[in-house]
């Protein structure tokens, strides 16, 4: 990469790299991103299944490889609805991305 790309890249991955450079975690990339399903999803969920599942495979090929999971926070589940659940999924495979499962 170029010094310039370099300049130009976002905190999050000038850290990835630096972690990465220095054989932190073992070379391994890890992100989550872990909605509560108790309603739809908004803008921010977006940019946030974007920034971890793209880090995820943007890093595959890194040492220790690289995962996102899908992880459902919540305290109560019988609570919540399968419908929130199955549209958050939904939304995360339009986007383009899947997870370790």
């Amino acid at each position: 990469m170029s010094d310039a790309a370099e300049t130009h890249r976002d905190f999050v991955r000038q850290i990835v790299e630096d972690d990465l450079r220095t054989g932190k975690w073992d070379g391994r990339v890890q992100t989550r991103f872990p909605p509560e399903p108790n309603g739809y999803l908004h803008i921010g969920h977006a940019k946030s299944i974007c920034l971890n599942f793209g880090l995820a495979r943007d890093y595959a090929a890194s040492p220790g490889g690289a995962r996102c999971h899908l992880r459902f926070d919540d305290t109560n589940p019988t609570k919540e609805e399968t419908e929130y659940v199955d549209s958050i999924i939904e939304a995360v495979r339009w986007l383009g991305f899947d997870w370790v499962h």
